[in-house]
């Protein structure tokens, strides 16, 4: 199932690997690499799923949570953050789900499908078997095994 996805990191290589993994999911990503550019892009473009790093200079991932969450429109879109650090307990929890690294990318494409099918469906629950039985979309690029990355 093909989801807009929005990817927000400081590590260019971080980008670059997830970006290929989803796209080899099937998905349509778009990298950013700060905050400020992710909320230009939540204003232009419709997302579905937005994936952002925790440690980033001037504003954190917390803290774009936080502002994606107080802007109406974007108010219930599911959200993962991702760090090497520990989930943030101090600030008001505004993410979906919080992901250590080094992150299972099968982790995170089951958080993208159980979310992104009910929103880009209209159906309110979508079984895991149904999940399951999706056929993912074709590629022309040959599968990256990422149990792990980066």
């Amino acid at each position: 199932m093909m989801a807009n996805i929005l990817w927000v990191d400081d590590d260019l290589e971080n980008l670059w690997a997830l970006q290929l993994a989803l796209e080899a999911d099937g998905h349509r990503v778009v990298a950013v690499e700060d905050a400020g550019r992710a909320l230009d892009l939540l204003r232009r473009e419709p997302v579905h799923f937005m994936i952002t790093d925790y440690e980033m200079p001037i504003v954190d991932g917390a803290q774009l949570c936080r502002m994606v969450r107080a802007w109406g429109a974007h108010a219930s879109l599911p959200i993962v953050m991702l760090s090497a650090a520990p989930e943030p307990v101090s600030a008001p929890r505004a993410w979906t789900y919080f992901l250590r690294k080094p992150a299972g990318f099968g982790t995170l494409s089951a958080l993208i499908d159980a979310h992104v099918a009910p929103r880009l469906t209209g159906v309110k629950r979508v079984s895991v078997e149904a999940l399951r039985c999706a056929q993912r979309a074709a590629s022309r690029w040959p599968a990256i095994i990422a149990d792990c990355w980066p």
